[in-house]
């Protein structure tokens, strides 16, 4: 029996050929056609050189299972979520590693509705990948390709108000991903100049990997803001299901401050309605619920259980500071391209600046960010640090690793789902001292367990 390393917490990545290949690929199928008895899934891949030797053997797995597919092409792993949602189809496999470096590929799955596929079904796609052992089936499946994108785009467009729009000048930057190909499928749609950098895919990733949370990668964006004098910048990672922000004098603005203005957003087009946060910072997006009436749900930190909160409560937004959003229309899953349509909005109907709509937020709640340690035992300094703070805690929270809340100051920090990291986030009420003092603080008891 194989073992397969390229399973992670929510889908397959790994080096290519060493640990994702043709024929690993080919059973992780099988597996998966098995596993969930689909009949008809929706592929596609994105702009790795990888990608296409990786979907041939998909394709061949899923066929030999007997089960129908329809190719969309290279797209981004929001297209499949979308095509899942959109055809009568069993489920959707994207061929992508996101972020990771060149010489990784991988696939993100889901199922009817693009319903996230479950941990445990997860498990049991590896096992029998691992074993390899499957049914022979008489009648192999049928190919077939699809081409989506003007469906596509009326649905991005329906979350808008175009006549609302005013031109604006954006930087997007692709980072020679995927996201360019939507970028220039909306642009004729829009009022806007776009300044594009690192627009054409390459999977050669000649300007760096595509992941702007790596601060060196934000330069060419807050570069080309400045020299053009846009309005606002727009980058994205390789499968562009995350969306990052740069204000107008070109400052990166933290995933935390975006989470509100969406939140807002959607709440001024669904008065009432339900917003899914995760626990890592949190106060500015409650303030913002309850100042517009909305039902505000806390959830633990990842798609697979943002989405779950969401559909329990029927929310029509879930945000995460790490720049996934949802959208209840988008089949509850997370897009990169909704939250700058519903910003270029906002700023229109608004009249004003990123840097002045995030302003009063950075200083009422001011945060650290996620600083990320590598410790020895996440748990006992997990249990270090309760038996520090608890007794000086208004509350304490175990939903999602440990968030303790103070009277000015509040932390969370939690084990990472995808990396061997312990994350570290710090909230206070507009009070950047305290800020930097519970920061050193905090570093200084967690650098004791490395």
């Amino acid at each position: 029996m194989q073992s397969l390393t390229c399973f992670k917490a929510y889908d397959v990545r790994g080096k290519v050929p060493s640990e994702l290949n043709a024929e690993i690929a080919e059973n992780i199928a099988r597996a998966f056609a098995c596993v969930t008895n689909a009949k008809h899934i929706v592929i596609g891949h994105d702009i790795r050189l990888t990608g296409p030797e990786l979907t041939q053997a998909v394709v061949a797995g899923l066929t030999k299972q007997g089960c129908d597919v329809t190719f969309i092409g290279q797209c981004g792993t929001e297209e499949i979520y979308f095509a899942a949602q959109h055809l009568d189809v069993d489920g959707g496999i994207c061929i992508t590693a996101s972020h990771n470096p060149e010489d990784y590929n991988g696939m993100k799955f889901v199922e009817r509705d693009a319903k996230p596929l479950s941990i445990s079904a997860l498990k049991a796609v590896k096992a029998l990948a691992e074993t390899a052992h499957f049914d022979d089936v008489v009648t192999q499946g049928c190919y077939h390709t699809a081409n989506l994108r003007s469906e596509y785009k009326a649905h991005l467009l329906s979350y808008i108000d175009k006549t609302q729009l005013k031109p604006l000048k954006l930087v997007v930057n692709a980072g020679n991903g995927g996201a360019g190909a939507i970028v220039d499928l909306l642009e004729n749609e829009l009022p806007f100049e776009f300044i594009k950098v690192n627009h054409e895919a390459n999977g050669h990733f000649p300007n760096g990997v595509p992941n702007p949370l790596l601060e060196q990668n934000r330069q060419s964006t807050a570069d080309a803001v400045i020299e053009h004098g846009a309005d606002l910048g727009i980058a994205w990672d390789g499968d562009f299901d995350r969306c990052f922000f740069f204000d107008e004098n070109g400052q990166f603005i933290e995933g935390y401050y975006i989470v509100g203005l969406l939140a807002s957003a959607m709440l001024a087009k669904h008065a009432g309605g339900g917003i899914v946060y995760d626990p890592r910072l949190c106060w500015n997006t409650q303030q913002i619920i309850k100042q517009q009436g909305g039902e505000g749900t806390m959830s633990k930190t990842g798609h697979a259980f943002i989405k779950q909160t969401m559909r329990e409560v029927d929310a029509v937004y879930g945000g995460e500071m790490s720049a996934h959003h949802y959208f209840k229309a988008f089949a509850y899953c997370d897009n990169g391209t909704i939250p700058w349509l519903l910003l270029t909005e906002t700023l229109s109907t608004q009249n004003a600046k990123l840097s002045q709509l995030v302003s009063e937020q950075q200083a009422s709640f001011p945060c650290s960010g996620e600083i990320n340690f590598t410790v020895a035992d996440s748990q006992a300094l997990l249990t270090h640090l309760l038996a520090i703070y608890a007794g000086q805690a208004i509350s304490v929270d175990q939903l999602d690793g440990l968030s303790l809340t103070f009277d000015n100051w509040r932390f969370n920090i939690r084990a990472s789902n995808t990396e061997p990291l312990i994350r570290l986030n710090i909230e206070t009420r507009a009070d950047t001292e305290l800020l930097a003092q519970k920061v050193a603080q905090m570093s200084e008891l967690i650098q004791r367990f490395q």
